[in-house]
Protein backbone atom coordinates (compact mmCIF):
# COMPACT_ATOMS: atom_id res chain seq x y z
CA UNK A 1 0.00 0.00 0.00
CA UNK A 2 1.34 3.41 -0.93
CA UNK A 3 1.77 6.05 1.72
CA UNK A 4 -1.16 8.48 1.79
CA UNK A 5 0.58 11.72 0.86
CA UNK A 6 -1.34 14.97 0.38
CA UNK A 7 0.37 17.82 -1.45
CA UNK A 8 -1.07 21.34 -1.55
CA UNK A 9 0.65 23.69 -3.96
CA UNK A 10 0.14 27.44 -4.22
CA UNK A 11 0.51 29.53 -7.35
CA UNK A 12 3.51 31.34 -5.87
CA UNK A 13 6.99 29.91 -5.31
CA UNK A 14 8.06 29.45 -1.73
CA UNK A 15 9.27 26.94 0.85
CA UNK A 16 8.02 23.38 1.28
CA UNK A 17 6.72 22.51 4.75
CA UNK A 18 6.16 18.85 5.66
CA UNK A 19 3.59 17.90 8.32
CA UNK A 20 3.69 14.36 9.74
CA UNK A 21 1.13 12.48 11.81
CA UNK A 22 0.64 8.82 12.65
CA UNK A 23 4.31 8.02 13.25
CA UNK A 24 2.79 6.04 16.11
CA UNK A 25 -0.44 4.20 15.37
CA UNK A 26 -2.23 4.97 18.65
CA UNK A 27 -1.91 8.79 18.41
CA UNK A 28 -5.18 9.92 16.84
CA UNK A 29 -5.50 13.68 17.33
CA UNK A 30 -2.51 14.38 15.02
CA UNK A 31 -4.10 12.24 12.29
CA UNK A 32 -7.40 14.13 12.54
CA UNK A 33 -5.63 17.49 12.60
CA UNK A 34 -3.63 16.55 9.48
CA UNK A 35 -6.79 15.56 7.61
CA UNK A 36 -8.56 18.80 8.52
CA UNK A 37 -5.49 20.86 7.63
CA UNK A 38 -5.42 19.37 4.15
CA UNK A 39 -8.90 20.77 3.52
CA UNK A 40 -8.25 24.16 5.15
CA UNK A 41 -5.03 24.82 3.25
CA UNK A 42 -6.57 24.37 -0.20
CA UNK A 43 -8.10 27.83 0.20
CA UNK A 44 -5.49 29.47 2.45
CA UNK A 45 -2.08 28.64 0.98
CA UNK A 46 -0.70 31.65 -0.90
CA UNK A 47 2.98 30.72 -1.19
CA UNK A 48 5.03 27.55 -1.36
CA UNK A 49 3.96 23.95 -0.86
CA UNK A 50 2.62 21.94 2.08
CA UNK A 51 3.01 18.16 2.11
CA UNK A 52 0.92 16.26 4.68
CA UNK A 53 1.18 12.61 5.73
CA UNK A 54 -1.80 11.82 7.99
CA UNK A 55 -0.55 8.26 8.65
CA UNK A 56 3.18 7.63 8.44
CA UNK A 57 3.26 4.11 9.95
CA UNK A 58 0.33 2.28 8.35
CA UNK A 59 0.68 -1.11 10.06
CA UNK A 60 0.84 0.55 13.49
CA UNK A 61 -2.31 2.55 12.71
CA UNK A 62 -4.30 -0.49 11.58
CA UNK A 63 -3.16 -2.39 14.68
CA UNK A 64 -3.96 0.58 16.94
CA UNK A 65 -0.53 0.33 18.55
CA UNK A 66 2.52 2.54 19.02
CA UNK A 67 4.73 0.19 17.01
CA UNK A 68 4.20 -1.53 13.69
CA UNK A 69 3.20 -5.18 13.33
CA UNK A 70 6.90 -5.99 12.94
CA UNK A 71 7.43 -4.75 16.51
CA UNK A 72 9.48 -1.73 15.45
CA UNK A 73 9.03 1.86 16.57
CA UNK A 74 9.21 4.11 13.51
CA UNK A 75 10.50 6.94 15.71
CA UNK A 76 13.62 4.83 16.29
CA UNK A 77 13.89 3.37 12.77
CA UNK A 78 14.83 6.23 10.43
CA UNK A 79 16.31 6.30 7.81
CA UNK A 80 14.72 2.89 7.39
CA UNK A 81 15.15 0.42 4.55
CA UNK A 82 13.01 0.29 1.41
CA UNK A 83 13.58 -3.49 1.25
CA UNK A 84 12.93 -4.13 4.93
CA UNK A 85 9.88 -4.83 7.07
CA UNK A 86 6.78 -2.61 7.00
CA UNK A 87 8.03 -0.07 9.54
CA UNK A 88 11.44 0.15 7.90
CA UNK A 89 9.79 0.75 4.51
CA UNK A 90 7.60 3.52 5.94
CA UNK A 91 10.66 5.01 7.68
CA UNK A 92 12.53 5.02 4.36
CA UNK A 93 9.61 6.71 2.60
CA UNK A 94 9.21 9.44 5.19
CA UNK A 95 12.97 10.00 5.43
CA UNK A 96 13.04 10.65 1.67
CA UNK A 97 10.22 13.19 2.00
CA UNK A 98 12.00 14.96 4.87
CA UNK A 99 15.07 15.45 2.69
CA UNK A 100 12.88 17.13 0.06
CA UNK A 101 11.35 19.71 2.42
CA UNK A 102 12.52 23.03 3.86
CA UNK A 103 10.73 22.76 7.24
CA UNK A 104 9.29 19.87 9.25
CA UNK A 105 6.52 19.58 11.86
CA UNK A 106 6.01 16.13 13.44
CA UNK A 107 2.74 15.83 15.41
CA UNK A 108 2.50 13.43 18.37
CA UNK A 109 0.59 12.65 21.55
CA UNK A 110 1.39 10.30 24.41
CA UNK A 111 -0.69 7.58 22.77
CA UNK A 112 -2.33 5.18 25.18
CA UNK A 113 0.73 5.08 27.44
CA UNK A 114 1.37 8.68 28.58
CA UNK A 115 -0.59 11.87 29.27
CA UNK A 116 1.61 14.86 28.37
CA UNK A 117 1.69 18.54 29.20
CA UNK A 118 1.41 20.36 25.83
CA UNK A 119 4.80 21.18 24.33
CA UNK A 120 6.61 22.09 21.14
CA UNK A 121 10.10 20.60 21.10
CA UNK A 122 13.23 20.63 19.00
CA UNK A 123 16.80 19.35 18.98
CA UNK A 124 19.50 21.77 20.12
CA UNK A 125 21.04 21.90 16.67
CA UNK A 126 24.75 22.80 16.42
CA UNK A 127 24.00 25.08 13.45
CA UNK A 128 22.99 28.42 14.96
CA UNK A 129 20.84 29.40 11.98
CA UNK A 130 18.87 26.13 12.09
CA UNK A 131 18.51 26.39 15.87
CA UNK A 132 17.17 29.94 15.63
CA UNK A 133 14.57 28.85 13.05
CA UNK A 134 13.50 25.94 15.26
CA UNK A 135 13.10 28.20 18.27
CA UNK A 136 10.87 30.53 16.23
CA UNK A 137 8.78 27.62 14.92
CA UNK A 138 8.30 26.12 18.39
CA UNK A 139 7.30 29.47 19.86
CA UNK A 140 4.92 30.22 16.97
CA UNK A 141 3.15 26.87 17.41
CA UNK A 142 1.65 28.33 20.56
CA UNK A 143 1.72 25.53 23.15
CA UNK A 144 2.51 26.32 26.82
CA UNK A 145 5.96 24.67 26.88
CA UNK A 146 8.84 25.24 24.44
CA UNK A 147 11.46 22.54 25.05
CA UNK A 148 14.87 22.10 23.46
CA UNK A 149 16.74 18.84 24.08
CA UNK A 150 20.08 17.36 23.07
CA UNK A 151 20.78 16.75 19.39
CA UNK A 152 22.32 13.28 19.78
CA UNK A 153 19.37 10.84 19.38
CA UNK A 154 19.32 8.76 16.21
CA UNK A 155 16.50 7.06 14.34
CA UNK A 156 14.01 9.94 14.64
CA UNK A 157 12.39 11.98 11.92
CA UNK A 158 14.14 14.94 13.55
CA UNK A 159 17.46 13.10 13.24
CA UNK A 160 17.05 13.00 9.46
CA UNK A 161 16.18 16.71 9.43
CA UNK A 162 19.10 17.52 11.77
CA UNK A 163 21.66 15.88 9.50
CA UNK A 164 20.30 17.77 6.48
CA UNK A 165 20.18 21.14 8.34
CA UNK A 166 16.39 21.29 7.94
CA UNK A 167 14.63 23.20 10.77
CA UNK A 168 12.25 20.79 12.51
CA UNK A 169 9.97 20.68 15.53
CA UNK A 170 7.79 18.03 17.12
CA UNK A 171 4.76 18.55 19.34
CA UNK A 172 3.22 16.50 22.15
CA UNK A 173 -0.09 16.96 23.94
CA UNK A 174 -2.26 14.66 26.08
CA UNK A 175 -2.54 11.03 24.96
CA UNK A 176 -5.11 8.47 26.07
CA UNK A 177 -8.59 8.38 24.52
CA UNK A 178 -11.25 9.37 23.91
CA UNK A 179 -10.26 11.78 21.12
CA UNK A 180 -9.81 15.29 22.51
CA UNK A 181 -11.16 17.95 20.14
CA UNK A 182 -9.18 20.70 21.91
CA UNK A 183 -5.93 18.89 21.03
CA UNK A 184 -6.98 18.54 17.38
CA UNK A 185 -7.82 22.25 17.24
CA UNK A 186 -4.56 23.23 18.96
CA UNK A 187 -2.62 21.28 16.35
CA UNK A 188 -4.53 22.84 13.46
CA UNK A 189 -3.95 26.36 14.77
CA UNK A 190 -0.33 25.57 15.64
CA UNK A 191 0.48 24.41 12.11
CA UNK A 192 -1.28 27.44 10.64
CA UNK A 193 0.72 29.69 12.97
CA UNK A 194 4.00 28.22 11.71
CA UNK A 195 2.88 28.63 8.10
CA UNK A 196 1.98 32.24 8.87
CA UNK A 197 5.45 32.71 10.37
CA UNK A 198 6.86 32.01 6.90
CA UNK A 199 4.24 34.21 5.19
CA UNK A 200 2.71 31.20 3.42
CA UNK A 201 -0.97 31.91 4.21
CA UNK A 202 -3.65 34.18 2.80
CA UNK A 203 -5.61 36.33 5.27
CA UNK A 204 -4.61 34.52 8.45
CA UNK A 205 -4.00 36.09 11.83
CA UNK A 206 -1.90 33.97 14.16
CA UNK A 207 -3.55 32.72 17.35
CA UNK A 208 -0.65 32.26 19.75
CA UNK A 209 -1.17 31.65 23.46
CA UNK A 210 1.32 32.86 26.05
CA UNK A 211 4.33 30.58 26.48
CA UNK A 212 4.44 29.52 30.15
CA UNK A 213 7.83 27.80 30.11
CA UNK A 214 10.91 27.81 27.87
CA UNK A 215 13.52 25.18 28.74
CA UNK A 216 16.67 24.06 26.94
CA UNK A 217 18.50 21.01 28.29
CA UNK A 218 21.76 19.79 26.73
CA UNK A 219 21.96 16.68 28.94
CA UNK A 220 22.15 13.44 26.88
CA UNK A 221 18.75 11.74 26.41
CA UNK A 222 16.97 14.63 28.11
CA UNK A 223 14.04 14.12 25.71
CA UNK A 224 13.82 10.33 26.13
CA UNK A 225 10.54 9.95 28.04
CA UNK A 226 10.60 6.17 28.43
CA UNK A 227 13.77 6.47 30.51
CA UNK A 228 12.34 8.70 33.26
CA UNK A 229 11.12 7.73 36.75
CA UNK A 230 11.21 3.94 36.37
CA UNK A 231 8.81 1.69 38.26
CA UNK A 232 10.26 -0.24 41.22
CA UNK A 233 7.87 -3.18 40.69
CA UNK A 234 5.32 -4.89 38.47
CA UNK A 235 1.71 -4.03 39.23
CA UNK A 236 -1.12 -1.55 38.76
CA UNK A 237 -0.12 2.12 38.81
CA UNK A 238 -2.43 4.73 40.36
CA UNK A 239 -1.13 8.29 39.79
CA UNK A 240 -1.49 10.99 42.45
CA UNK A 241 -0.32 13.93 40.30
CA UNK A 242 -1.38 15.35 36.94
CA UNK A 243 0.41 16.94 33.94
CA UNK A 244 1.13 20.62 34.48
CA UNK A 245 1.21 20.36 38.28
CA UNK A 246 4.25 21.75 40.10
CA UNK A 247 5.66 19.17 42.51
CA UNK A 248 8.37 19.01 45.13
CA UNK A 249 10.97 16.27 45.45
CA UNK A 250 9.64 13.60 47.78
CA UNK A 251 5.97 14.37 47.04
CA UNK A 252 3.76 11.31 46.51
CA UNK A 253 3.71 10.56 42.77
CA UNK A 254 1.58 7.43 42.82
CA UNK A 255 0.93 3.96 44.14
CA UNK A 256 1.76 0.58 42.65
CA UNK A 257 -0.37 -2.36 43.70
CA UNK A 258 1.78 -5.43 43.12
CA UNK A 259 0.07 -8.78 42.53
CA UNK A 260 -0.39 -11.60 43.41
CA UNK A 261 1.01 -10.92 46.91
CA UNK A 262 -0.96 -7.64 47.18
CA UNK A 263 1.97 -5.46 48.14
CA UNK A 264 1.69 -1.66 47.87
CA UNK A 265 4.62 0.48 46.72
CA UNK A 266 4.64 4.25 47.16
CA UNK A 267 6.46 6.21 44.45
CA UNK A 268 7.77 9.71 45.14
CA UNK A 269 8.76 12.60 42.89
CA UNK A 270 12.51 12.43 42.24
CA UNK A 271 12.94 16.20 41.70
CA UNK A 272 11.28 19.59 42.00
CA UNK A 273 9.54 20.85 38.88
CA UNK A 274 6.70 20.53 36.39
CA UNK A 275 4.88 17.24 35.88
CA UNK A 276 5.77 16.89 32.20
CA UNK A 277 3.92 13.62 31.74
CA UNK A 278 2.29 10.83 33.69
CA UNK A 279 1.79 7.19 32.87
CA UNK A 280 -1.81 6.55 31.79
CA UNK A 281 -1.70 2.81 31.19
CA UNK A 282 -2.38 1.28 34.63
CA UNK A 283 -0.57 -2.04 34.11
CA UNK A 284 3.15 -1.48 34.55
CA UNK A 285 6.22 -3.68 34.57
CA UNK A 286 9.30 -3.07 36.67
CA UNK A 287 11.67 -0.52 35.06
CA UNK A 288 8.93 1.03 32.87
CA UNK A 289 8.38 4.78 33.09
CA UNK A 290 5.80 6.23 35.49
CA UNK A 291 6.19 9.77 34.19
CA UNK A 292 8.69 12.58 34.29
CA UNK A 293 9.49 15.95 35.84
CA UNK A 294 10.91 18.95 34.00
CA UNK A 295 12.91 21.49 35.97
CA UNK A 296 11.42 24.93 35.26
Amino acid sequence: MEMCEIEIQSAQEGPTLLILAGVHGDEYEPILAAIELSAILKDKLKKGTVVILPVVNKSAYYAGTRCGTDGLDLARSCPGNSSGSSTLQDAANVSKLILECDYLIDLHTGGQLFDLFPLAGYMLHPNKTVLAEQRKMAKAFGLPLVWGTDALPEGRTLSIARDANIPAIYVEYAGPGPVKVNVVNSYIHGCLNVLALFDMLEDYRSEVNDIQYTVEDHEPDSGFLQQKMLSPADGIFVPKVFPGEIVKKGQLWGLIYALPIIETHQVYADADGLVLFIRSQPRVNKEESLGGILSV
